[in-house]
């Protein structure tokens, strides 16, 4: 059963087309990464998938009813987030926010809300972390925080925009595990936005790769080819293969700072 489809959708923001024309499925259960350049309209498409912005042309529908503004099947991480550094709330009463709203701190009431919270907190691993203060966590401690206020209400398909944001590297791979992981075991779908591939493989089903107003989904070999991103990135691109990695290059050099060596041997599947 189809997730998502985007019908013939065409996206704008002030009076710039971010996406043209696009049509696209996703498939229930799959976890997709979102690439492409900044401005390509990765976070465009969420926010369009969520109800939030209006179409130019085209329809976009979530498991076959048209996409609409508080839709209780969609789980949202957004890309910017702010938290007071000094902040004395628990982990618990941070998460418990997303259904206070903004009573920060305020007891929750009722037992289904109670029970909802312990169950969004154990699924990302963080009965631990809701008894500290969230001014004394890192950075990888707060997105598993965020992580349980996207899994509340049960939605079955999560919008995770660039969550590894100054993340390091060890909280990153912490981050694309616990996301794969509910993918697999909860049967969500996922689409996961990222500056680099490097940092999904071995997690992803497929890509969808965003730029210059269009848009690819398909396998990594189907979309990391030459014709492909020469289309989305608007320049000639050229692939490298080399025993088990893969090179982008531009003709000034390797694309987005190597951002674009895999590991072959990773490509395709779950961890």
């Amino acid at each position: 059963m189809s997730a998502i489809a985007v019908a013939d959708v065409t996206l704008a923001l002030g009076g710039r087309t971010i996406l043209e024309r696009v049509s696209l499925v996703i498939q229930e259960g799959e976890f997709i990464g979102v690439l492409g350049p900044n401005g390509a309209g990765k976070t465009t498409l969420m926010r369009a998938v969520l109800g939030l912005l209006a179409l130019a042309t085209g329809e976009i529908s979530v498991f076959g009813q048209p996409a609409r503004r508080g839709n209780a099947v969609l789980g949202y991480l957004p890309q910017v987030r702010t938290t007071l550094p000094d902040l004395r709330l628990t982990g618990r009463e941070f998460v418990a926010s997303a259904i206070n709203g903004t009573r920060l701190g305020l007891p929750i009431r009722s037992a289904a809300d109670r029970a909802a919270l312990d169950e969004a907190l154990a699924a990302v691993g963080a009965e631990a972390l809701a008894k500290r203060p969230i001014s004394e966590l890192s950075g990888g401690e707060r997105q598993r925080l965020l992580f349980a206020q996207a899994l509340l209400g049960n939605p079955r398909i999560l919008l995770l925009d660039e969550p590894l944001i100054s993340l390091d590297p060890r909280h990153q791979q912490a981050v694309v595990e616990l996301a794969a992981r509910l993918c697999r075991d909860r049967g969500l779908t996922v689409l996961f936005s990222a500056h680099e591939l490097s940092q999904l493989l071995g997690a992803v089903d497929r890509v969808l790769y965003l730029g210059n107003g269009q848009a690819a989904l398909g396998t990594v070999d189907e979309v990391i080819n030459a014709p492909v991103l020469s289309r989305l990135y608007g320049s000639r691109i050229e692939v490298v293969r080399a025993g088990s990695h893969i090179f982008v290059l531009s003709d000034s050099g390797p694309v987005e700072s190597d951002a674009h060596l895999h590991d072959g041997h990773h490509i395709h599947g779950h961890p």
